[in-house]
């Protein structure tokens, strides 16, 4: 594997900033190589684990920092998702609306974002893989191997619960604990993501085999590879991939669209744009 792939993405590119006329330029773009491609491969990343809007609420900061001091992080996912709504997110709208100019592609969304509202974009069946988990399934605590389940829609309702009380500033460990046991080993079940204490994998290796399938079909096939607010947090997934991926396939067209992150590495400069931008609002662009 070449050094660039296991490294920072810190090369020259074609790093585009500038007007809302520019942006609008590049929005138009992306839209023609995405028509014109065969196969597209979407990254989402940081930008959408938790809306601004969300970020600005003055009881997110307060309610974070009550999970993490009580040990509970397994519940930020679905923190993020409950301030989303708080405040009126549109990324549901926005994420809607790129499903849409998708739908007849072959495409496939692999997101380390966790929130609920990208497993409720209406992406075709299958074609959607999270890594990182959520706030669907609930797994064992401990280190049992027990497969991750869904949520029951009492389970939904007590987290929903457990949220409004943390914006509330009321938030009871006692009530996190009312997911039940592990069937195998009586151990607390938790939220299925990388929070977890002991995250099992479980609850996504199904979708990422079908993810691995997929990529073997883009070699030598026109393929627009789109990086989508995707951060250092886990190169590994995303980013250092998508960069195999492109480099490796002389046909594709790569876009890295990131606030600060948007550098591309010297290999990627003949086929790939850095786009600096917010990738949320790149999107209400599209």
């Amino acid at each position: 594997i070449p050094a660039f792939f296991v490294s920072s993405s810190v090369g020259s590119g074609q790093l585009l900033k500038g007007s809302a006329q520019r942006m609008a330029t590049i929005s138009e773009e992306i839209r023609e190589k995405i028509d014109g491609a065969e196969m597209v491969l979407v990254g989402l990343g940081e930008e959408f684990q938790c809306p601004e809007c969300a970020r600005k609420l003055p009881e997110y900061e307060k309610g974070k920092e009550a999970l993490q001091k009580a040990g509970y992080l397994w519940m930020v996912p679905a923190w993020d998702d409950y301030c989303g709504r708080k405040a009126k997110s549109d990324v549901c709208m926005v994420l809607g609306k790129f499903a849409d100019i998708l739908a007849e592609k072959n495409y496939f969304v692999v997101s380390v974002a966790m929130n609920d509202y990208i497993v409720k974009t209406p992406w075709r069946p299958g074609r959607l893989v999270m890594p990182c988990g959520g706030s669907r399934k609930l797994q064992c605590r401990g280190k049992c191997n027990e497969e991750p389940v869904i949520l029951s829609a009492d389970d939904s309702l007590l987290l929903e619960e457990i949220m409004e009380d943390l914006y509330r500033g009321e938030f009871m460990p006692e009530k996190a604990g009312g997911f039940g046991k592990c069937k195998s080993c009586n151990t607390s079940m938790v939220l299925n993501n990388i929070y977890a204490e002991n995250y099992n994998e479980n609850g996504y290796l199904e979708q990422w085999n079908l993810y691995m399938k997929w990529l073997q079909g883009t070699l030598n096939r026109r393929v627009t590879v789109l990086e989508l607010g995707v951060g250092m947090r886990f190169p590994s997934v995303i980013r250092f991939p998508f960069e195999k991926v492109a480099y490796f396939n002389r046909k594709a067209q790569f876009y890295r669209i990131n606030e600060k992150l948007y550098h591309l590495t010297e290999e990627l400069k003949e086929i790939g744009q850095g786009i600096s931008q917010n990738a949320i609002d790149c999107l209400r662009n599209l």
